[in-house]
């Protein structure tokens, strides 16, 4: 009788997809705590609310920021795995991967809205959304590689990785900007908007 083992069946993907779901939106949950624990401060010191806005809008506005980042990360994700049938525990750990860089955001986030600004601090924030970027890439490239688990042309991961790559590039050029340019700051992540050009010049390389 043989030894050999028949490999393990792919798992399927509906639990870990709606995990994803669940930790995304404790995630984004996360991002207020710091603003109500503000507004408990403020009304026990009878701040009034114009003055509230005022002294806390670095919060509200990295709030906002984080907020915004956060959905657009989820929206591509939830566009990827909607054809993604099945899964295996190597795509697993790269969600998991994926899913740390998210459940972390708020910590730089809240620094960002209640510390005095630094380099290290940009390089905290900026650099957690660019592991992000690279856990999606990472994702893309590990179904093109398995066809099997998904109903994806390899034309369109393959449009989306490069796309990756281009969010990748230009938030690692935002890092320094934010970090030592102070005038301009994190304005400098507005150089994602520019993801679409670049991955049409990435493309064209690669023809």
């Amino acid at each position: 009788m043989s030894d050999e083992r028949a490999p393990a069946p792919p798992l399927r993907a509906e639990r870990f997809k709606a995990f994803v779901d669940a930790v995304v939106a404790i995630a984004m949950t996360l991002l207020i705590l710091p603003l109500l624990e503000s507004v408990s401060e403020a009304a026990t010191e009878g701040i009034g609310t114009a003055q509230f806005l005022g002294e806390h809008a670095g919060q509200l506005m990295s709030f906002g920021l984080s907020f915004v980042l956060i959905a657009t990360f989820w929206m591509e994700h939830h566009r990827v795995y909607s054809r993604v049938e099945a899964s295996t525990s190597a795509l697993l750990w790269i969600n998991v991967l994926w899913m740390v860089t998210i459940v972390w955001l708020p910590v730089p986030t809240a620094m960002l809205g209640q510390m005095d600004n630094d380099p290290l601090q940009a390089v905290v924030y900026i650099g957690t959304l660019t592991m992000t970027q690279i856990a999606t890439l990472l994702g893309k490239v590990y179904l093109m590689r398995h066809p099997a688990l998904h109903g994806y042309p390899e034309g369109m991961l393959r449009d989306g990785a490069i796309g990756d790559v281009a969010s990748t590039i230009l938030f690692v050029i935002a890092l320094p900007i934010a970090a030592w340019v102070h005038p301009l700051g994190y304005f400098a992540l507005l150089l994602v908007a520019l993801t679409g050009p670049v991955a049409r010049i990435l493309k064209h390389l690669q023809r």
